[in-house]
């Protein structure tokens, strides 16, 4: 419950920015689907009885068991004869600017034959120039990497989204990223259209305390936040736009064929991020490479194979890349220091890695920088021995389990992950 308090949060303030910037962007007509090209290999090869490979990727609302877990029962039971194997590489909490760095790992190395990207929600604050930098940086991975992959991109919702939905416009994420699916006919299907439909006749409430017999209740409760939909509701309400979808989907899938790399919409699109290793060498310092029967290093196994911590003040991560864009795939938690982040010869900045919701460890991004001129740039990041005021760090709601666990915020860590370059290391 901690973990879904702490998305609701985060999604609300990514909302709020979102409906301040959304009448400077021309929204979309709302429709439920707009099929394009079609996902012209996948359904040759299911309706073939092969064996197929379906990759999501997105943020909580796709890692929650719901609609990736029932569009994908629904595939099997559409398509008996063949095999279907899911690609689970949503985080809750993340939009597109990092899922087009994690692609490569966390989804095309495992070869996927139908790729569903889901992050609408959680891009609502991100400007639409961002959002077609990172989506089309998806797409033109993807096809680079196998140019026989399909793609679906799916549109999830918020509560105060609804507004836009029932005037008849799609939200201001989802509408930009309909110029990155134009501009590559890729099918698109609004999980929202319905949910929209469905609220403005009394039939559904959006946000509401979850029924005892939710699965009977009149009107049907969507969730309980106001954007995780419970399983048996909201999640199954999209999977059914799913199922609408599909024979719009299939009637314009003419074989299969390979996807073109056209020019790109944007020249400067995220088509080169990418997830890279930590290295000994990199590191200096008081470090240890966790081991994988550690608690931090089990639960985060799936999204990141491989987990460091700087355990004491001065533990340094240094590297030079060619490029322009460099992060962190890291952790914030209640241990976490105070970081000085020095690029090239610039004053050197800092970063708490621990935030207002830390009770907990979770996945974060570091930034360094972004929109640097192309060349070589020097990095380093040292674990510096400042004392935080992690109390007052945290938010009020989180005081009182401070104070009943004072021993979970002693010490100073750092915990990176995994280098984020738009680049290439040298």
């Amino acid at each position: 419950m901690k973990l879904i308090r702490s998305l609701f949060a985060f999604v609300l303030l990514l909302t709020v920015c979102f409906a301040e910037a959304s009448a400077e962007f021309p929204l979309r007509d709302a429709v439920e689907c707009t099929p394009r090209n079609g996902l012209p290999n996948f359904l040759a090869k299911a309706e073939a009885g092969k064996s197929l490979n379906v990759a999501y990727l997105g943020g909580s609302i796709t890692a929650a068991p719901g609609w990736r877990i029932k569009s994908r029962k629904w595939l099997e039971q559409k398509y008996p004869q063949s095999t279907f194997h899911e690609i689970h590489a949503a985080i809750g909490g993340t939009g597109s600017d990092l899922g087009v760095f994690r692609l490569g790992r966390d989804v095309l190395q495992h070869k996927p034959d139908l790729l569903f990207v889901e992050f609408a929600v959680n891009d609502a604050g991100a400007s639409p120039e961002q959002i077609h930098k990172a989506m089309e940086g998806i797409v033109r991975q993807t096809w680079a990497a196998n140019p026989h992959t399909d793609i679906c991109f799916v549109y999830t919702l918020a509560h105060n989204m609804l507004s836009d939905l029932q005037g008849g416009k799609m939200p201001r994420a989802a509408s930009a990223m309909e110029q990155v699916a134009d501009h590559y006919a890729i099918p698109s299907i609004h999980f929202g259209v319905e949910v929209a439909r469905l609220e403005a006749a009394g039939e559904l409430i959006f946000k509401a305390p979850k029924p005892k017999n939710i699965a009977e209740a009149k009107p049907m409760v969507f969730s309980t936040d106001g954007v995780h939909p419970h399983t048996e509701t909201g999640h199954q309400l999209y999977t059914e736009a799913i199922a609408r979808s599909w024979p719009q989907i299939k009637a314009v899938s003419s074989g299969e064929t390979a996807h073109p790399l056209s020019e790109p919409l944007r020249s400067d699109n995220w088509e080169k991020a990418k997830m890279v290793s930590i290295q000994p060498e990199m590191l200096s310092g008081d470090w240890e490479k966790l081991p994988e029967d550690h608690p931090l290093a089990k639960r985060f196994q799936r999204n990141m194979p491989e987990l460091y911590q700087a355990k004491s003040p001065g533990a340094k991560l240094s590297f030079q890349f060619e490029g322009t864009s460099a992060g962190i795939f890291d952790l914030l938690g209640p241990d976490g220091g105070l970081l000085s982040v020095q690029l090239d010869d610039r004053n050197p900045s800092t970063r708490k890695r621990i935030d207002g919701y830390c009770t907990y460890h979770r996945m974060s991004k570091l930034g360094i920088a972004s929109e640097l001129e192309p060349g070589i740039h020097t990095v380093e990041i040292t674990l510096t021995p400042e004392e935080l005021d992690k109390r007052n760090i945290l938010f009020e709601s989180n005081r009182d389990y401070f104070d009943t666990h004072t021993e979970k915020y002693k010490g100073l860590s750092w915990y990176p992950s995994a280098i984020m370059l738009i680049g290439d290391l040298k």
